[in-house]
């Protein structure tokens, strides 16, 4: 299993934008095959860094996922809602794989 936490970096004065963002998300991730964790936005420190968070078998699932959001008709729309409302500045996506105890499995 695969972590994928995309970090964004987002315009401060469009953070409801990115809540509105991230709330459709919330309904196509999972149709679309991955397990999401959520999505967070600045809440205090920084205005600008919000993150959202999946989880996905692995690098092929990965790949046949974002095939699918990518034909979902809300993913299309969420992903031209943030093209014309530009919100998002940065867009950074880090795979991790869980090796702590209780939850990694034994060597």
């Amino acid at each position: 299993m695969l972590t994928c936490i995309i970090k964004y970096h987002i315009d401060p004065t469009k953070k409801a934008a990115f809540e509105h963002y991230a709330r459709n998300w919330g309904q196509a991730i999972p149709r679309c095959g991955a397990d999401l964790i959520g999505y967070y936005a600045p809440h205090e420190g920084s205005s600008t860094l919000a993150y959202g968070i999946y989880n996905i078998p692995d690098l092929a699932a990965y790949e046949a996922y974002r095939a699918r959001l990518a034909a979902d008709p809300l993913g299309r729309e969420n992903y031209e809602f943030a093209q014309s409302e530009k919100f998002l500045l940065r867009e950074d996506r880090t795979f991790l794989k869980l090796v702590s105890t209780p939850h990694g499995a034994p060597e």
